[in-house]
């Protein structure tokens, strides 16, 4: 009668067959892949061997042969070239053509296009302080000067009159205008406009009557003051 392995013998026998054989091949696997592993790195540590020996004798020309990775790409550099603009001068700007006005307009100019019709002085038994200039009703009057509008309005004898601080400290009268142009506390320029030529007051006809007022001396003589300014008025007979 053959001999019967109850069945937890034989399950037991065969599960720890079949674990002996599954831990040997993970073994060996574990075993060739480490084998492999260190050839690798055996072959490595000789190639840089290989690689790395010098020649007996030779020198290192650290200039030629060792160079730093940037140095190959380097990239030189420049500053943009400042274009030059055509046709101009060295040193000269081209804005300088259009420099603001006031820089070479004249400080005095004339008060009207009018002639000369009446010299400061005596005249008539009395003390005539200005110059007067004849012209067409209405005709601009200019301020003489840079300066501030002082007064602006009626004024006896002048029937109406524009009183401006000149640059120099003088003040310069306007009288007998005719219609003013210009207000109380405001700076004219010299060849502004400020009034215009008129007939009211003591006027025997269309005329500016011109003073100037020294703050030390009074009333002094238009005419030398306006050619030491580089405005010649010629002298003509009175009024």
């Amino acid at each position: 009668m053959p001999v019967t392995d109850p069945l937890s013998s034989r399950r037991s026998g065969g599960t720890t067959s079949a674990r002996r054989r599954a831990t040997a091949t993970k073994v060996a696997t574990v075993s060739a892949v480490v084998t492999a592993s260190l050839a690798v790195l055996a072959g490595a540590d000789q190639h840089m061997a290989d690689t790395g020996r010098l020649d007996a004798g030779k020198t290192i020309d650290l200039s030629t042969e060792v160079q730093p990775q940037q140095s190959a790409q380097a990239v030189a550099f420049t500053l943009p070239e400042i274009p030059q603009i055509p046709g101009l001068t060295p040193g000269t700007l081209p804005w300088e053509p259009h420099k603001p006005a006031i820089e070479t307009r004249p400080r005095t100019v004339r008060p009207v296009a009018g002639a000369l019709t009446s010299n400061y002085g005596s005249r008539w038994g009395a003390m005539h302080n200005g110059i007067d200039f004849g012209d067409a009703l209405g005709a601009p009057i200019a301020a003489v000067t840079d300066g501030v509008v002082i007064e602006a309005g009626p004024a006896s004898g002048f029937g109406m009159w524009v009183r401006v601080q000149q640059d120099d400290g003088t003040v310069g009268v306007y009288g007998h205008v005719n219609e003013i142009l210009a207000q109380v506390g405001q700076q004219v320029h010299a060849g502004d406009i400020i009034a215009t030529v008129g007939n009211r007051g003591q006027s025997t006809g269309p005329h500016l009557h011109y003073e100037v007022h020294h703050p030390e001396f009074g009333p002094i003589d238009p005419a030398p003051w306006l050619g030491g300014r580089g405005v010649a008025i010629e002298s003509l007979g009175g009024e």
